[in-house]
């Protein structure tokens, strides 16, 4: 186990320490585990990453329990990341750690994830991004086995009509910081990466944003192989152009993120 920070009490409450030295005050919520989560405000930026995480849980799009979110602190210059291994809808605030961008745990007693530099590499050079999720959906998982390009011919895959690159390096994981940074390459300034083989990658400025970026693209990867399995999609369809270009807004994201805390804090099934 890391050595506590200074400040750090045993109940994971304490003080973190800024680039610039400044103290800001943090401390962990204690739900009970399968209760509601409402919308966090900012200054919760672990409950942020917990309902971020409950609401890939209603989106099946645990394996059963791999994946991760991770929120950026800029107050910190540190990230909010879900450890393992846990389900995406049995997550808790104990579940969330705070690392510095080389993975040392700050605060927190849960194990940092093998891939944390997925996370800290993206974060570390798209300066955009707050927030990045890492999960393994099976239909974009399908897709990229392929060699298909991902088509935007609906509504919910048009924030992907710029294309979404891929990932091919035979790796099992991504547990280095040299791995991280050739992911974060070849993601670029794309919203998602398909690591072939393997899962996604998803970025938004928003744990919120994040999300339904992986989401989306996991219901457009369902939907292109419903159209393959009916003859492929019509090749009018594979050029967008602008057709979509009210779905590259996080507004626009942000209706169907709303919509799925309220099914997630109902218990249903939201799943289109």
């Amino acid at each position: 186990m890391s050595p506590r920070p200074a400040g750090l009490r045993a109940d994971g409450a304490g003080d973190a320490r800024g680039p610039a030295g400044t103290v800001r005050r943090l401390s962990f919520p204690r739900p009970e585990r399968g209760a509601a989560v409402t919308a966090p405000s900012l200054e919760d930026p672990a409950a942020e990453v917990v309902l971020g995480c409950h609401v890939l849980g209603i989106e099946d799009q645990g394996d059963p329990v791999w994946g991760h979110v991770s929120r950026r602190d800029r107050d910190l210059g540190h990230v909010w990341l879900k450890a393992g291994p846990r389900g995406f809808d049995e997550v808790g605030a104990e579940d969330v750690v705070l690392t510095d961008l080389d993975g040392k745990r700050l605060l927190g007693s849960a194990p940092v994830p093998r891939e944390y530099p997925l996370h800290t590499e993206v974060l570390r050079v798209r300066e955009d991004v707050g927030s990045v999720v890492h999960c393994h959906p099976p239909h974009a998982i399908a897709l990229a086995a392929t060699g298909q390009p991902l088509y935007a011919f609906s509504n919910g895959a048009g924030p992907f009509a710029a294309g979404v690159p891929r990932y091919e390096a035979p790796v099992g994981l991504v547990e280095t910081p040299e791995l991280g940074a050739d992911v974060a390459r070849h993601l670029g300034d794309a919203r998602a990466l398909f690591l072939v083989g393997h899962g996604i990658v998803a970025v938004g400025a928003s744990v919120a944003t994040a999300v339904m970026t992986a989401v989306l693209l996991e219901r457009a990867c369902r939907l292109q192989l419903l159209a393959a399995a009916a003859g492929g999609v019509a090749p009018p369809l594979r050029e967008p152009g602008s057709r979509y270009s009210h779905a590259e807004a996080d507004g626009y994201l942000l209706r169907s993120w709303e919509y799925l805390v309220r099914r997630t804090n109902s218990g249903k099934d939201g799943k289109a």
